[in-house]
């Protein structure tokens, strides 16, 4: 008899490893199998075997946490390492309103716990009514007005919910499990009273580890069990206070929608409202006022979120030594972190030793307030080791931009529109995909063209040109000197030629948007030239006599790194900017040596859609309407040698250029601002005030 091949899984394989067997017996070595009975024996035998071997497959996988795929396993496998996977987050808004008791001897008005306003989100496909609620009562006291003022208090989205446990002592099995899903671990409340009767109460505490948990801890602990449902756990009286026999367990919390009751803004008051000496207050309540927009809900962790963190965080123990700590213990820390980027000082140029630099995208907002950070320094303190200092830095984000030249086929497409719109959407969806928008990410070239020529099927081929671009907040009316890091080598255009190559300038690799200068009339830009062996080159500013003919008015004003990537701007007094979103910005633009782009360190990589642009060409061969080729319209792939970015702002020669305004909450007359690329227009690179700092981002 033959040796069977015990790695054929599939069906098919299977069957024909039976007959192969059955062949090996001179019984059957002519044997007809499919045109016999036997073959349905063979059938029922390949297939049991082929639904055994999946499961035993199955089971095998999920025994690992790398190859799990049910959250049950996932989950309970990270238990057992320590780890407690995020819970859904409710989405928070804050309201203020007013309580009308003039007409009755109230000195407080309490807000019980509970729901307090009714809200509706509008969707595409759906309309949806949401609950807000309070974990605790808020109580304020009445003004000499007979008013008593709510003022931006916190609503939660979600429904309230109170359960309760009598401890069964006679039970060995007994367990604490909260029945809803959907519960924001953050809200829960846990006290304790002797018995269901006592009038007397201890709050318990969440931890979670046992650090700092003595015999007199009053501590409870969760761990997610199936279906989304957390299971309460107690202390044994060696780690955290044990109950005891008939003690009454009351847990209150609020069960969420996560991240759908985000960006909700009218609220209709349901709340139940009770007077210091117990009347109910039904009447009386003024007009909500929206403080800030519901935010800040999320769903429960994902399976791969629990893959990836909890094996870091069991090799942390609960230490930050390395940048990967780092890293790992930060999203636990603080749970609004939608990326974390950490490198140590010694990667730096020079090096800083012995520092750990930490950079954190919220998943609301684009900086982290000055407030957050200070708390989270003394957080990461708990977990740092001696001789090692951890540093809180804003990110920086590096825009992506492309200008695509999209060929089609136009007995395929309605109209050129059309296409333009099928590309603009598929653009937008890359955009928005988990390749980019975090630290370490990458604009994947190739997978962008490929997903040009796939929007639709009359789109025969695309030309693309990628340029990167980063924003410096200027510091105005003020000597500062900054400095801004892209992270990718930049493209030297022209080199090895003359000062005028083919009617193109050399130098002039980046681009600037506009502004004024102190010492200096009308607006200028910022221009490079490569000097030696083309590694590094000097800035300058310019004027534009035309569109394409530039004008230097002051050599040296800084030097340029395209290996590194880097440009660093010497003490200069700007005094307006083109440019402004909330803050004076200046855009710097440059082609990549790479198409293929990296957000490297603290550098938060998006692909700006604003600043990309898809024109639409007709391809005539492909059409059918020029078989030839003749009248073919080529589009280049270098892109268009432009001097500046945006609308060049030609002020004439030297003598003749009028002073432009220094007002700093207006651009310059004529010139439309520049389209936010991100929420709030916030400032992305931070100057320096001296001359001898280093200014805006950090060197690679």
């Amino acid at each position: 008899m033959p040796l069977v091949n015990f790695s054929n899984l599939d069906f098919d394989q299977v069957k024909e490893s039976i007959k192969d067997y059955l062949r090996a017996n001179s019984n059957f070595t002519d044997y007809d199998f499919e045109g016999s009975n036997l073959t349905t024996i063979i059938d029922t035998l390949a297939y049991n075997t082929y639904i055994t071997s999946y499961n035993a497959n199955m089971v095998s996988n999920e025994v690992f946490i790398d190859s799990a795929t049910l959250r049950e396993n996932v989950v309970s496998l990270a238990r057992n390492i320590g780890y407690v996977p995020r819970s859904r987050k409710s989405a928070v808004a804050k309201i203020t309103f007013e309580v009308d008791v003039s007409n009755t001897s109230a000195v407080t008005v309490t807000l019980n716990a509970g729901a307090v306003t009714t809200s509706r989100s509008t969707g595409v496909n759906r309309t949806r009514n949401f609950i807000f609620s309070i974990p605790n009562d808020i109580t304020v006291p009445v003004n000499s007005d007979g008013r008593a003022v709510f003022s931006e208090i916190e609503i939660y989205e979600g429904t309230y919910v109170n359960q309760t446990f009598t401890v069964d002592s006679n039970n060995p099995t007994q367990k604490f499990i909260l029945p809803n899903s959907g519960i924001d671990t953050d809200l829960i409340s846990v006290i304790v009273r002797d018995t269901a009767g006592s009038t007397v109460s201890r709050k318990f505490d969440m931890f979670e580890s046992l650090f700092d948990v003595t015999k007199n801890t009053r501590a409870f602990f969760l761990q997610e069990i199936s279906q989304e449902r957390y299971e309460l756990l107690f202390g044994d009286g060696i780690f955290g206070v044990k109950l005891e026999n008939s003690n009454f367990v009351e847990a209150s919390y609020i069960t969420c929608n996560g991240a759908e009751a985000n960006n909700i803004s009218n609220f209709n008051f349901i709340g139940s409202l009770t007077s210091n000496n117990g009347a109910t207050v039904s009447s009386g309540v003024s007009i909500i006022t929206t403080d800030v927009t519901s935010g800040g809900g999320k769903a429960i962790e994902s399976v791969e979120s629990v893959k990836k963190y909890a094996p870091q965080i069991y090799a942390s123990q609960n230490r930050a030594v390395t940048a990967a700590d780092y890293e790992a213990l930060i999203p636990q820390v603080y749970p609004e972190a939608e990326s974390v980027s950490a490198f140590g000082g010694e990667d730096l140029s020079p090096p800083q030793f012995g520092k750990v630099f930490v950079s954190i995208k919220p998943f609301n907002g684009v900086f982290l307030s000055s407030a957050i950070k200070q708390n989270l320094q003394q957080e990461i303190k708990k977990y740092s080791v001696a001789g090692i200092r951890a540093e809180i830095i804003d990110l920086k984000y590096l825009y992506v931009e492309a200008d695509c030249e999209t060929y089609y086929n136009t007995n395929q497409a309605p109209s050129p529109s059309f296409v333009q719109s099928v590309v603009l959407q598929n653009i937008t969806n890359y955009a928005n995909s988990s390749d980019l928008n975090q630290f370490g990410a990458r604009f994947k070239y190739s997978k962008f063209q490929k997903i040009v020529d796939s929007s639709h099927e009359s789109v025969c081929s695309n030309i693309t040109t990628i340029q990167m671009r980063r924003d410096l907040t200027a510091k105005l009316n003020q000597f500062a000197e900054y400095e801004l890091c892209f992270g990718n080598q930049f493209y030297v255009k022209n080199h090895g030629h003359s000062a005028v190559f083919q009617g193109n300038l050399l130098g002039y690799n980046i681009r600037s948007t506009g502004f004024t200068v102190s010492g200096i009339s009308g607006v200028v830009y910022i221009g490079d030239k490569p000097t030696g062996n083309l590694d590094k080159g000097t800035l300058f500013l310019f004027k534009l006599n035309s569109p394409t003919e530039p004008i230097i008015v002051k050599q040296n004003i800084g030097i340029i790194d395209y290996k590194k990537g880097e440009l660093k701007l010497n003490p200069i007094n700007i005094i307006s900017t083109v440019v402004n979103r909330n803050s004076p910005l200046i855009e710097v633009s440059v082609n990549p040596l790479s198409n293929d782009v990296i957000g490297l360190q603290d550098l938060f990589l998006q692909l700006d859609v604003n600043n990309t642009t898809v024109d639409v060409v007709a391809d005539n061969i492909s059409s059918g309407n020029d078989i030839s080729g003749t009248n073919y319209i080529v589009s280049s792939s270098y892109g268009v040698n432009k001097l500046v970015r945006g609308t060049p702002i030609v002020t004439g020669s030297v003598d003749a250029v009028q002073t432009t305004s220094t007002t700093t909450s207006s651009t310059t007359p004529g010139v439309t601002p520049s389209t936010p690329s991100t929420p709030g227009g916030t400032p992305y690179s931070m100057p320096s005030s001296s001359p001898s700092s280093s200014g805006g981002g950090s060197g690679y």
